[in-house]
C-alpha cells in the first residue's frame, strides 16, 4: 500500500509563538496573584454622619463627598438599621456644585437610637468601580447584625476575568494595529505571507472577544460581582447607556470596518503585490537586494514589472490610521485622560500615545515574526521598521512627558505615590528597550552595508528551502532542490512507524529552516536583539496597562490634602475655606474660617458665610466643635455670636495643646437642612 506520510503538526511550525504567549501569561499571572486590586480615580474624601460618629439625634440625610465626578444610581447608598434593614428611602440626591461632588439619601423619620450602616458604590468617572462602608450610631452605640462587606467593587473572579480582557483588549489592539503598519509602511510583500496573515487576524479576533467580554461582564463588574449577571438584560442595557459602554459598543462597531480592512490587505492587496504570477514577484524579489524598486517612467519598476498598488496602499493607510485612532479613541473617552484636568487635550494626545505604541511594539512583533518565519524578509523592510519606529519612540516621549505632568502634578508624587512608582519603572523599561533597539539598529546597518552577493546567496538559500520544504518527506540521497511536487512516500501500516517517519521529516524541515535562519550572521544577530526586544516590549505593555487602571499621583495627593492637615505658619492666623450643601433650598454655599493667631492657647474666631453666588449668607445658626483626636480631647462646641449678617465671631477660643486639630463646623439654612463639613488643622 502506498501513502503520503503523515505532515508533521502545524503547532510545530508556529511553535515559538505559543511560547510568546506563555511568556506573557505567566506576566499577567504574576501581576494579577501580586497585585491588590485596581485604585480608581475617584475616592470617597468625607460623610456625614462621619464614620464612627455619634449623633444626638436622627439625621434627616446621608451625604457622601467624591474626589471626583462618579456616577451612582437610585441603589447606590443603603443605610442598614442594627437589624440589618434598610432605613433609607431609596432615592439618589445629586447635590454637586462646581468642585464639589456630594451624593445623598433621605432616612425615614423616627428612627431609634442604635448604630447605623451605610454601604455605598459608585462607578468613577475612569470606568472604575469603587465601593466602601462605615457606620454611626444614633444616642448611643448598639449591637449590630449587619457584617461590613470587605470585598471590593471590581474584586473577586469577577474582577480577576474583567481584568484578563482589558490585558487581552491591549495586546490584540498593539499587535493588530503594529502588524498592519509593518505590511503597509515597511514590508508590502508580507502581505502575502502566511504566519503575518495569522498574526494580525489572530490579534483582531483577541481584540473583538475581549471588547465583548468586557461588554458582558460590565454589570457583574460595577455590581453584585456575580458571574449569573451577565444575563441581565436590565443591566446590560444600563450599561449601554454609560460612557464606558458606548464606548465598547463603539469599538466593535470600529472592529467590523477593521475586519474589511483586514479582508482587503489580505485579500486584493496581497494578490496585488505578488505581482503577475508567484514566478515574476520571486524573481522581483531576488533582484530587489533588499532595496525598494524605484518606480519607471511608465509606472513600472526597474525589473520591468507593473507597480499598481501605490494608490492602494495610499489608501489602505489613510483608512487603517483613520479606523486604528478610532479605536485607540474608546480607551481615550472612558479612562483616564477624559478626567482630570485638560481632558481636551489630554484625549487627543491619548489616541497619538496609543497608536505610536502600537505602532512600534505590534510592529516588533510583526518583525519578530517575519524574521522568524519568514528568511526572504528583504532587509529594506528592516530598515524602514527602524525608521518607522524612530518616530514612534518620538512620539511617545512627547506625550509620555506630557502625560506625566497631568496625572502627577508634582516631585513628591514620582515617588510617593504607586502610580508614580510604576511610572518609573515604565520609564526604566522603556530606556532598556531604547538600548536593545539601538543594538538592533546597529544589526539593520551592517545588513545594509552586506554584498550583494551575500544577499542573493540567502535569497538562494530560502528559495532552495521554499522548494525543499514543498516536496515532502523524500529518501536518502533525493535531490531535493531538484523537486517540485511532493512525493508519496511508503509508509508502513504500523502506527508507530508511520509517526517516526513523520518526526523523521519534521526534524528534516526544522534544520533545513535552521540552515537559512544561520546562513547570514547578520540577520540572526537581528533576530537575537529583536526576541529581547519583544521580551522587554511584553512586560513594558503589562506594566502600562496595570498603570491605566491606577489611581493618578494628582488625584491621590489632592485626596490627601483634601481631607487632612492644613499646616500653621507661626504667627499667622489659620484660614480655610469649606464648601457645604445642606440639600434644601438655597442649601449651597462655603464657610470661610480664620483662626487668630493658630497657637496653642487663647485664639479669636471668625466665620464668614457666602452663598453660591458670593453673597453674604445670613444663616439661621452655625456652630463649631473642636476635637483632638491623638490625645481624645473633645470635642469642644462653640456657639459663635453673629457680629454682622454672614459674619459670626469669639473671642477666647481655648487650645490647651499643640497638634492636629479637627474642626467641625455645623451648618444649618433651614428648620430641618443643616450639614457638617470638618477640616484638620495643625496647631503649633
Amino acid at each position: 500500500m502506498t501513502a503520503t506520510a503523515p505532515a508533521p503538526s502545524t503547532a510545530r511550525a508556529t511553535a515559538f509563538l505559543p511560547r510568546l504567549a506563555l511568556v506573557l501569561a505567566a506576566l499577567l499571572a504574576t501581576l494579577f496573584t501580586a497585585a491588590s486590586p485596581a485604585t480608581a480615580h475617584a475616592a470617597l474624601t468625607a460623610s456625614d454622619p462621619k464614620d464612627g460618629a455619634v449623633v444626638a439625634t436622627a439625621p434627616a440625610q446621608v451625604t457622601l463627598s467624591f474626589s471626583e465626578q462618579v456616577a451612582m444610581g437610585d441603589d447606590s447608598i443603603r443605610v442598614l438599621d442594627p437589624q440589618a434593614k434598610r432605613v433609607d428611602t431609596g432615592e439618589l440626591r445629586d447635590m454637586c456644585s462646581g468642585n464639589t461632588i456630594r451624593y445623598g439619601t433621605a432616612l425615614h423619620s423616627g428612627l431609634p437610637n442604635g448604630t447605623y450602616t451605610v454601604a455605598w458604590q459608585a462607578v468613577s468617572a475612569d470606568s472604575h468601580p469603587i465601593s466602601g462602608a462605615f457606620t454611626f450610631s444614633i444616642g448611643a452605640p448598639s449591637a449590630t447584625d449587619v457584617t461590613l462587606p470587605t470585598a471590593q467593587a471590581g474584586g473577586g473572579p469577577v474582577g480577576i476575568a474583567y481584568g484578563i480582557a482589558r490585558y487581552a483588549a491591549y495586546a490584540g489592539f498593539t499587535v493588530l494595529v503594529g502588524g498592519a503598519a509593518f505590511i503597509v509602511l515597511c514590508w508590502r510583500r508580507g502581505a502575502a505571507e502566511r504566519p503575518l496573515q495569522k498574526l494580525v487576524v489572530r490579534a483582531w479576533v483577541t481584540l473583538t472577544v475581549a471588547t465583548l467580554a468586557m461588554l458582558v461582564l460590565r454589570t457583574p463588574y460595577t455590581g453584585s460581582g456575580n458571574f449569573s449577571d451577565v444575563f441581565d438584560l436590565d443591566g446590560l442595557r444600563a450599561v449601554l447607556q454609560t460612557k464606558t459602554g458606548a464606548s465598547l459598543v463603539s469599538r466593535l462597531l470600529l472592529l467590523g470596518a477593521a475586519a474589511l480592512f483586514v479582508a482587503v490587505l489580505f485579500g486584493v492587496y496581497a494578490r496585488r503585490v505578488a505581482g503577475l504570477g508567484p514566478d515574476e514577484a520571486e524573481r522581483a524579489e531576488r533582484e530587489t537586494e533588499g532595496a525598494d524598486q524605484a518606480d519607471g517612467p511608465n509606472g513600472s519598476d526597474e525589473a520591468g514589472h507593473p507597480d499598481d498598488t501605490s494608490d492602494l496602499t495610499f489608501g489602505l493607510a489613510i483608512g487603517g490610521a483613520v479606523v486604528s485612532g478610532g479605536i485607540a479613541a474608546t480607551w481615550a473617552l472612558s479612562e483616564h485622560a477624559s478626567t482630570g484636568i485638560q481632558p481636551g487635550i489630554a484625549m487627543p494626545a491619548d489616541i497619538l500615545h496609543l497608536m505610536a505604541v502600537a505602532t512600534w511594539l505590534g510592529g516588533l512583533a510583526a518583525l519578530l515574526v517575519a524574521l522568524h518565519k519568514v528568511p526572504g524578509i528583504e532587509r529594506a523592510a528592516v530598515r524602514r521598521f527602524s525608521q518607522v519606529a524612530f518616530v514612534s519612540v518620538l512620539v511617545l516621549a512627547v506625550t509620555g512627558v506630557y502625560q506625566s505632568w497631568r496625572q502627577l502634578g508634582s516631585w513628591s508624587a514620582l515617588t510617593g505615590t504607586e502610580y508614580g512608582q510604576l511610572l518609573l519603572l515604565k520609564i526604566g523599561l522603556v530606556a532598556v528597550l531604547l538600548g536593545i533597539a539601538y543594538m538592533s539598529r546597529t544589526w539593520t546597518a551592517r545588513l545594509a552595508d552586506a554584498p550583494a552577493d551575500a544577499a542573493t546567496a540567502v535569497g538562494q538559500t530560502s528559495a532552495d528551502v521554499s522548494r525543499e520544504t514543498a516536496t515532502g518527506a523524500v529518501s536518502e540521497g533525493t535531490d531535493v532542490s531538484r523537486e517540485t511536487e511532493p512525493v508519496p512516500v511508503p509508509v508502513p501500516a504500523d502506527p508507530e512507524r508511520a509517526a517516526q517517519l513523520a518526526r523523521q521529516r519534521a526534524a528534516r524541515e526544522s534544520a533545513l529552516e535552521k540552515r537559512v535562519r544561520d546562513a547570514d550572521p547578520d540577520r540572526a544577530g537581528l533576530r537575537r536583539s529583536v526576541l529581547a526586544e519583544a521580551a522587554i516590549a511584553v512586560i513594558l505593555l503589562a506594566v502600562t496597562t496595570v498603570l491605566t487602571s491606577t489611581e493618578p499621583g494628582r488625584t491621590v495627593e489632592q485626596e490627601t490634602g483634601r481631607g487632612s492637615t492644613a499646616t500653621a505658619v507661626p504667627d499667622r492666623a489659620v484660614k480655610i475655606t469649606l464648601p457645604f450643601d445642606t440639600g434644601g433650598p438655597n442649601g449651597k454655599g462655603s464657610v470661610r474660617l480664620e483662626l487668630d493667631p493658630g497657637r496653642v492657647g487663647a485664639n479669636t474666631l471668625h466665620l464668614w458665610a457666602d452663598s453660591a453666588d458670593g453673597a453674604p449668607f445670613d444663616l439661621p445658626e452655625i456652630k463649631v466643635a473642636f476635637t483632638l483626636p491623638a490625645k481624645d480631647i473633645g470635642p469642644l462646641p462653640l456657639v459663635p455670636e453673629q457680629a454682622a449678617p454672614g459674619h459670626w465671631t469669639a473671642a477666647g477660643v481655648q487650645l490647651p495643646l499643640a497638634g492636629e486639630w479637627r474642626i467641625d463646623v455645623t451648618v444649618r439654612t433651614s428648620d430641618i437642612d443643616q450639614t457638617t463639613i470638618q477640616k484638620t488643622v495643625k496647631i503649633g
